[in-house]
C-alpha cells in the first residue's frame, strides 16, 4: 500500500469514526430527547388516570345519590297512597255504619212488608260487596264482643254492671272498628263489664 492509499484509508476511517461520533451523539440527542418526549407522555398518562379515577369516583358517588333518591321518592310515593287510602276508607266508614243499620234493621222491615225484599236485598248485597272491597283494600273489622278491653282497639263509652261476664270483658258493640294493615283506622266503640 502506498502512502497516497494509507493515508486516504486513514482519512476515511477518520470520516467514519467522525461520522460514527457525530451519529452517537446525535443517537443520544435523539434518545435524550425521545426519553424527555416518554416521561412527558407518562407524565400525561399518569395524571389522565388520576382524572378517570377522580371522575369514575364522582360518578359512583352521584349515582348512590340518585339511588338514594329514587328509593326516598318511592317510600314518599308510597306513604302518600297509603294515607290517601286510609282518608278514603275513614270517610267510607260512616255510610258503611249506615249500611249496616239498615242490614240490622231489616227484619223488622220485612216483618211489616214482604214488599221490601228487593231493597233489603239490594242493601245486602251493597253491604257484602262493601266489604269485599274493605277486605281487598287490607281493611279487617276489629272483633270485640267477649274479648278483653284494649286501649289499643276500643274505647270504652260505658261501664255496666254484669255478673255473667269478667271483668273489663266488652259485652256490647256500640261502633264497629277497623285497622288497616297494622294501623287502626277507627277504635271500636264499646260497653265494658265492671
Amino acid at each position: 500500500m502506498t502512502k497516497k492509499a494509507a493515508k486516504h484509508k486513514a482519512e476515511h476511517n477518520e470520516t467514519i469514526k467522525h461520522e460514527e461520533t457525530v451519529a452517537t451523539k446525535e443517537a443520544a440527542g435523539q434518545s435524550e430527547e425521545l426519553t424527555a418526549k416518554v416521561k412527558v407522555l407518562e407524565d400525561a398518562l399518569n395524571e389522565s388516570k388520576l382524572q378517570a379515577e377522580k371522575l369514575k369516583d364522582e360518578l359512583m358517588r352521584k349515582a348512590a345519590d340518585f339511588e338514594n333518591f329514587r328509593r326516598q321518592k318511592e317510600r314518599e310515593a308510597q306513604v302518600a297512597g297509603s294515607r290517601a287510602l286510609e282518608k278514603t276508607i275513614k270517610e267510607l266508614l260512616p255510610v258503611i255504619d249506615d249500611v249496616n243499620r239498615i242490614v240490622d234493621h231489616a227484619p223488622e222491615v220485612l216483618e211489616k212488608t214482604e214488599e221490601a225484599r228487593p231493597y233489603v236485598d239490594g242493601v245486602e248485597l251493597l253491604q257484602k260487596n262493601l266489604f269485599k272491597w274493605l277486605s281487598e283494600k287490607g281493611v279487617s273489622k276489629i272483633d270485640v264482643i267477649g274479648k278483653k278491653m284494649d286501649v289499643n282497639f276500643h274505647e270504652a263509652i260505658t261501664l255496666v254492671d254484669n255478673p255473667d261476664a269478667e271483668t273489663d270483658t266488652i259485652i256490647e258493640e256500640f261502633q264497629a272498628g277497623y285497622i288497616l294493615g297494622d294501623r287502626v283506622l277507627r277504635h271500636a266503640k264499646v260497653v265494658v263489664a265492671k
